[in-house]
């Protein structure tokens, strides 16, 4: 089944483009969208054609920062209907627990998890696609960011965030948007935080809007039901690094028993270890490529214990080894190194 995103993933694209000289229509048009796609937040689209929409026009316009600069443009209105429902939440953490419930009305690709950490919590985040999707993970944590910031005001002081791929040539416009500790090249994409500022009550929330909002979301037309595949593999993404990306521990992940997920993937005529193996593969492209990772930390970061292992699965899947893959010329180009042009 072909993932969807809603069309409100574009919202301030033209403005950021335009800023930047770039046509955005046009560029709209070469990623096979319809500009009035602008104008119908609710309508979905496929989520790669959004991801490779912002990659080009980040290298057309040579702006690293194109999806964090779309972020800071966004408002918790943005996410739609469940807007309302989010600002009634009693507590950050609520508002997070929500929003996890509804992703598939907003982003199919889109995955997130709560995690506590003694006195703090980590915010995964990840986008399950196969493309390049560097702008659209900046874009989404951005986004996140951005929605913490409007529910707290001053008390978002988090403690840092993370991003799985290379620094930017200048990392300007990041600093000036996070206001924290950066990591590049780190083991997760995410947000870390104080699990004292998720449960400080929320004193606009209110539990008649609430229920209100759940009503309209539970009575709107036309809603996607949710997918077992996408479910599933969003579940691996987020916990293939922490060694819990077993049919069990995502079972419980999802809030179903083993029994039920396998019951499910059965009638879909897919497996558990097939998914396993398709995420592992697109990470395994995304990880291996980076030469700033070593190949044991790959592999840490695909689930192995050891680098012999992964090595062995690596070889079966690729027909060579990590070490020979990494230094063939395809993927040498797509290497980091220095780059020229905006933060």
């Amino acid at each position: 089944m072909t993932a969807l995103v809603r069309a409100a993933a574009l919202t301030n694209f033209p403005e950021v483009a335009q800023e930047l000289g770039c046509d955005a229509g046009a560029a709209l048009r070469r990623a096979g969208l319809r500009a009035q796609l602008l104008r119908q937040p609710d309508q979905l689209v496929e989520a790669d054609r959004v991801a490779r929409l912002l990659e080009d026009a980040a290298r057309e316009t040579k702006c690293e920062s194109f999806g964090l600069r779309i972020a800071a443009r966004r408002q918790l209105s943005n996410f739609g209907m469940v807007s309302l429902l989010l600002m009634h939440q009693p507590t950050l953490r609520q508002v997070l627990l929500t929003l996890i419930r509804h992703l598939h009305l907003l982003n199919e690709r889109l995955a997130i998890q709560v995690e506590d950490a003694g006195h703090l919590v980590i915010l995964r985040e990840e986008l399950t696609v196969s493309v390049d999707a560097r702008q659209s993970i900046e874009l989404a944590i951005g986004v996140l960011y951005r929605m913490c910031e409007a529910l707290l005001g001053d008390r978002w002081q988090p403690a840092g965030v993370s991003f799985t791929h290379e620094p930017p040539a200048s990392e300007a416009f990041h600093r000036r948007f996070f206001k924290c500790r950066i990591e590049f090249d780190a083991a997760f994409n995410g947000l870390v935080c104080r699990a004292a500022d998720l449960d400080v009550p929320n004193p606009r929330a209110d539990p008649v809007l609430a229920e209100y909002a759940r009503k309209i979301i539970a009575q709107a037309p036309d809603g996607r039901q949710r997918s077992i595949d996408q479910e599933v593999r969003k579940a691996i993404y987020l916990m293939l690094p922490t060694g819990h990306a077993t049919c069990k521990g995502v079972a419980q992940g999802l809030g179903t028993s083993m029994r039920t997920l396998q019951r499910e993937l059965d009638a879909h005529k897919l497996t558990f270890r097939q998914l396993l193996n398709d995420v592992r593969q697109e990470l395994a492209r995304r990880y291996v490529a980076n030469s700033r990772y070593s190949l044991g930390e790959v592999a840490a970061m695909l689930g192995y214990s050891t680098h012999s292992a992964f090595t062995r699965w690596f070889s079966a899947q690729f027909g060579c080894s990590p070490e020979s893959w990494r230094s063939r010329p395809a993927v040498e180009a797509r290497q980091p190194r220095a780059r020229k042009g905006r933060a």
